[in-house]
């Protein structure tokens, strides 16, 4: 073998195996994002082609094609051959065969020994009429898949092989752990549910609302720290006002939707790892199959989907050098519906809409996060104290008596962390930088400092300090804050 294999990847296959011994012939494979699903599909090619048995991998996507032969590739698998249009990698005498599901649809299968179909969770009905083929009933047909979990899947694959889960790979380091807030919440109450999702037409009317767009550019400012960031969005329509947003707040952004071409996909992905630009807005095309350096996630796009939830997540949790965790912005609620990615988990396939119990939410133990009032971050339930801003909530009378009256309480906020001298102090100087760059009047450095830690600038020095990337980005969050609150104020005069 010429890779090395993690212990994760080991039980893997030695659950494959096992499996196999035991008469199964349509087994899925669980490997969640970090778990090293190229390394585990290249151990499995390799493994055929030492018995001399020909192997067809399959993908549902065109783009996965090329992406898989080159990852075969770096894993020294090069007797490769590919079934899609007029690749030039086309060769029929391989004894790997590479191809896409649309093609293996219009022309007569390949003769093979195991078939391997990855992102088996995108189900498509040829792969049940070839799996009932009398000629291909005792071939494996191996499902890899990060979320094993659509409807039905269960009638097709007669095993589900959990070697490990996203919780057991951030806490042994190969995934990243992560935190996530919620600075927005829709209001998605007249958004219809179409074949389990939300309706995305009106989806894209209630996600596109100006003010929700406005905070999405201002939280990313705010707390976005400036890492690169893929934002997800609705629709096409959706994601373009969010770029152009981010644009006219001075953050240089890409878009990215199905069309783009995979030449232009692959420059903007190389501009966001070298900080050309900051935010990626795509629409449903950087789900799957995509590595880059990601440290941002901003959901921009709800979903009633535990698979479309846990997909995108996936792109912002492998590790980088430098990176200690990724930053997720939750625009959509969905954090507080299906709960934190980590959590999700299901030990059995879905056998179909009559199945009563498939390991969901309603019939997981796990519950939902909550939002701390004082900075918006989500954390377990049960934990009082807020690991970001130390918010701890008092406990207190769920009422108290006013001139007579029993009135309910609604719980007080508390400020966020006491800021050290030195940070204030370093806050103060960029102040004072840019009020002489800009020509600002001079009480303006005192009010924005107030406006930051809620108290005047006494004993601060004054020698000014060039303004870093992070403090620029909270300048233009108080300046959209404040454009929309003007609006806001014409509109009621003009009523």
């Amino acid at each position: 073998m010429k890779f090395t294999l993690l212990a994760h990847q080991v039980r893997a296959l030695d659950m494959l195996r096992h499996s196999l011994a035991s008469g199964k012939r349509r087994p899925m494979l669980q490997a969640p994002t970090g778990a090293g699903k190229t390394v585990l599909g290249a151990a499995i090619v390799e493994g055929a082609l030492r018995k001399g048995n020909p192997v067809l991998f399959t993908v549902p996507f065109l783009s996965l094609v090329s992406q898989t032969v080159e990852r075969f590739a770096e894993q020294g698998i090069n007797s490769v051959g590919v079934m899609q249009g007029f690749h030039p990698a086309t060769d029929a005498d391989q004894p790997v065969q590479v191809a896409s599901i649309q093609t293996l649809m219009r022309r007569k299968l390949p003769r093979a020994s195991i078939v391997m179909i990855d992102e088996a969770h995108r189900w498509f009905d040829f792969y049940g009429k070839w799996m009932a083929m009398p000629e291909w009933q005792n071939v494996p047909f191996v499902g890899l898949s990060a979320t094993p979990w659509a409807k039905g899947l269960g009638k097709h694959y007669d095993d589900l092989l959990i070697p490990t889960t996203t919780k057991a790979l951030i806490a042994e380091g190969f995934l990243s752990p992560f935190r996530v807030f919620a600075p927005a919440h829709p209001d998605l109450t007249n958004v219809r549910t179409v074949a389990g999702d939300y309706h995305e037409g009106q989806l894209s009317d209630a996600m596109s609302q100006p003010v929700l767009i406005a905070d999405t550019v201002a939280t990313w400012l705010r707390l976005g720290e400036d890492r690169p960031t893929l934002c997800f969005a609705v629709d096409r329509a959706h994601a373009r006002k969010l770029a152009d947003q981010f644009e006219a707040a001075g953050v240089a952004t890409g878009y990215v939707d199905m069309d783009t071409p995979p030449d232009e996909r692959q420059l903007i992905g190389e501009r966001l790892k070298h900080g050309q630009i900051k935010v990626v807005c795509n629409v449903y095309t950087l789900t799957t199959g995509v590595d880059w350096d990601v440290r941002c996630i901003i959901l921009a796009r709800p979903t009633k989907s535990e698979t479309l939830f846990t997909q995108i997540i996936g792109r912002g949790l492998r590790t980088a050098p430098g990176k200690a965790d990724c930053l997720i912005l939750d625009h959509s609620d969905t954090t507080l519906r299906l709960g934190f990615v980590d959590d999700i988990h299901h030990d059995h396939l879905d056998m179909g809409p009559h199945q009563k119990s498939n390991g969901s939410r309603k019939d997981r133990e796990t519950p939902l996060p909550k939002e701390c009032p004082a900075c918006s971050r989500l954390k377990p339930a049960g934990i009082r104290k807020c690991p970001s801003c130390g918010f701890e909530p008092e406990r207190q009378s769920a009422i108290e008596e006013r001139h007579g009256e029993l009135i309910a309480l609604k719980g007080r906020r508390k400020d966020k962390r006491e800021a050290t001298h030195d940070e204030k102090q370093r806050f103060y100087s960029m102040l004072l930088w840019l009020q002489q760059d800009r020509g600002y009047a001079p009480g303006y450095v005192a009010h924005k400092f107030k406006d930051r830690f809620g108290i005047w600038p006494h004993g601060m020095m004054e020698h000014s300090v060039e303004p870093d990337a992070t403090f620029l980005n909270w300048i233009k969050s108080r300046q959209i804050a404040w454009a929309k609150q003007k609006k806001k104020q014409e509109a009621a005069h003009a009523a």
